[in-house]
């Protein structure tokens, strides 16, 4: 009990079973320089208001980076037994300094403290995560300028649609992506304020300087209410909120990829770097990578419905469920990390077969729209001309044809509008290249949509 830090009140010994279920160093032991640079910043702005002698001061700040080297280097290893990574610094601290290693928590609470550290570690993990999105919207992108004329199928309900181009296609996750990087700099705007000196729900009597610790610690301000400071894991939900999108966006992309892959469409070969085989069939080769994003979606969507569960039925203000929060978020944020840094060089050397892109595309009647268009613009109504190409539809079915092939005579069957520029209308070149409104797949409009994603994109790669 001598070792624990809150041991005075407590006549007994805790039960050892309690120590390990009350223990969050193994998961909390990575916020050891978040945790260290929070002190330091509180050593020193109690040194400035004269709470604790300067020299003591000066001193703890010295003892604090010398156990940051130490812990880097791998001089000091975090120990398993300790309640916390806070209590273990703090204990660390007091063996080398002795009593003026005790004045580091002068003004502080653990519910301050830890509230602190994991604003600054998710700030960092933010930043990270949003470079890696970004380096993916990038990789995208590049594929997207190589396949501005490679046309392919669009589709919905999974049945061929419209013609597109693939880089029509990959261009619609680039925005997708462009939207994730909002999201997680909102959540870094929102969450760049400083609990620190919110003690453990109700402030301190002494006369700290809370704004020099925000801004010692790169923060906007302090929090305006201590209550909410200490209790307050808005942050950790809306970053889980920010990333299972990022997630889903990418599984929805793995799941097109893993569709791709198969022998039923084969329009892209991941490289055999990505891909993995069967233990009993020679012929395969599977898309592990992308279904197992796909599967890690479930996973980080789960972190958040944990902390939404976690935190709906908390009275103020901190309570012990909190410390459930890190495990969440913590596994949330390197599940996403680990994705993006798998799908980023699978994406940059998977090889697209134009070839089987653009027979899928000449098949399945996707130039129907184009054809009833044609009809339009010669000043037939658009119902009047939906219904006579569906019917042409029909009879191409029948006759094993296709709008492309069915002779002019069927057409003009139905219309006299039909001449024989309706196979020039109805080239799917032609479809594709006319559909030049704003966000559209034509070449050019793809160009454009690229320029303004490099342009969103250019903070990123300065």
């Amino acid at each position: 009990m001598a070792d624990m830090m809150w041991a005075g009140r407590f006549s007994k010994q805790v039960d050892e079973t309690v120590n390990a279920f009350n223990s969050s160093i193994a998961f909390d032991g990575r916020m050891y320089r978040h945790d260290i640079q929070g002190s330091i910043a509180h050593a020193t702005m109690l040194g400035d208001c004269g709470i604790i002698p300067k020299e003591d001061s000066i001193e703890i700040i010295g003892g604090l980076k010398k156990i940051l080297a130490d812990i880097d280097s791998g001089a000091l290893e975090l120990d398993p037994a300790a309640e916390d990574i806070h209590m273990f610094v703090e204990a660390e601290l007091t063996k080398r300094l002795g009593d003026v290693g005790k004045r580091l928590h002068t003004a502080r609470s653990r519910n301050d403290q830890v509230a602190v550290d994991l604003r600054l570690y998710l700030r960092d993990e933010i930043k990270e995560i949003s470079e890696l999105t970004a380096k993916l919207a990038n990789t995208l992108i590049s594929a997207a300028k190589e396949h501005t004329e490679t046309v392919m199928p669009g589709y919905t309900h999974l049945q061929r649609a419209q013609p597109i181009t693939f880089g029509h296609h990959l261009m619609a996750y680039v925005w997708m992506l462009l939207r994730d990087l909002d999201r997680l700099r909102d959540t870094a705007r929102r969450m760049n304020y400083s609990p620190l000196g919110c003690g453990a729900l109700a402030g301190t009597t002494y006369a700290t300087n809370r704004k020099q610790t925000a801004e010692l610690l790169g923060f906007t301000a302090p929090m305006a209410n201590s209550l909410d400071g200490v209790s307050d894991r808005d942050y950790c939900i809306e970053l889980n909120c920010a990333l299972s999108l990022l997630m889903t966006h990418l599984s929805r992309l793995s799941e097109e990829i893993i569709l791709w892959c198969s022998w039923e469409f084969k329009f892209v070969e991941l490289d055999d770097a990505f891909a993995t085989g069967s233990s009993i069939m020679p012929q395969k080769k599977n898309p592990d990578v992308t279904e197992l994003i796909r599967g890690k979606t479930g996973r980080v969507n789960g972190d958040l419905v944990t902390l939404l569960t976690m935190m709906k039925g908390l009275p103020l203000a901190y309570n012990k469920d909190m410390q459930e929060d890190k495990e969440a978020i913590f596994d949330a944020v390197d599940n996403v990390k680990l994705c993006l840094k798998t799908f980023i060089p699978m994406l940059a050397t998977m090889r697209v077969i134009k070839e089987n892109m653009r027979n899928a595309a000449a098949r399945g009647f996707i130039n129907a729209t184009d054809c009833a268009d044609y009809l339009v613009k010669k000043g037939m109504p658009f119902r009047d001309a939906y219904k006579i190409t569906g019917t042409l539809v029909a009879l191409c079915i029948e006759k094993g044809l296709t709008l492309e092939t069915l002779p002019l005579d069927e057409y003009k069957k139905m219309t006299d509008i039909f001449g024989k520029d309706v196979y020039e209308a109805i080239n799917l070149d032609t479809c594709v290249n006319g559909r030049l409104s704003e966000g559209g797949p034509s070449p050019a409009a793809v160009r454009e949509q690229i320029a303004l994603a490099e342009e969103a994109l250019k903070e990123y790669f300065a």
